[in-house]
């Protein structure tokens, strides 16, 4: 009886690991199932945010109020969410200096204004910073409200110190129609 030793080298590798070839494919599937679940992750989030148009923005804001609210016309509000979030309801900057993170539309702070349990927090708005960062933007102004009482008014928000303040800011209503 001949053996033909590369045929049955062959047979021995393909029956020494036994699964290895489907554990491969299973690796490949589980792969594409997270890219999938990822890509479908950030479509989801992109869905889920609103970026406003500074005229829509100015629309929402008045509507509630905000146009002269302690003393800040709508323009100031307008011109500050652009600096702040470039009117993106999704906006996040965890990279505060001190540790602290800002979420939505007016980059509300979780030191002071929301909680989001991973950083000690006054929370002032009482309530979860999470909110700030879906597209209804009701518990983002009622917060605001809130920081623009305290003594520093307009300047608890920096990009409103360094853009906004005592500037002409005509340009952020311009066209609206309001």
């Amino acid at each position: 009886m001949k053996m033909d030793v590369g045929s049955t080298l062959g047979r021995y590798k393909r029956q020494a690991c036994p699964g290895h070839s489907s554990s491969r494919i299973a690796l490949a599937a589980k792969m594409r199932a997270i890219l999938i679940i990822s890509l479908f992750s950030c479509f989801f989030a992109a869905y889920n945010a609103k970026v406003f148009s500074k005229c829509e923005l100015a629309r929402q804001l008045k509507a509630h109020g905000m146009d002269g609210f302690h003393g800040y016309s709508l323009a100031n509000w307008v011109c500050m969410a652009q600096y702040e979030s470039n009117f993106n309801t999704r906006a996040f900057n965890g990279k505060n200096s001190n540790g602290s993170s800002d979420y939505g539309l007016f980059q509300l702070n979780n030191k002071w204004w929301c909680k989001d349990n991973k950083y000690p927090s006054e929370n002032a708005c009482n309530i979860m910073c999470s909110k700030f960062l879906d597209d209804n933007i009701n518990d983002d102004i009622n917060c605001i409200k809130r920081v623009v009482k305290d003594p520093n008014g307009m300047s608890a928000w920096v990009a409103w110190v360094n853009h906004c303040k005592n500037r002409d800011l005509s340009q952020y209503l311009a066209g609206c129609q309001l």
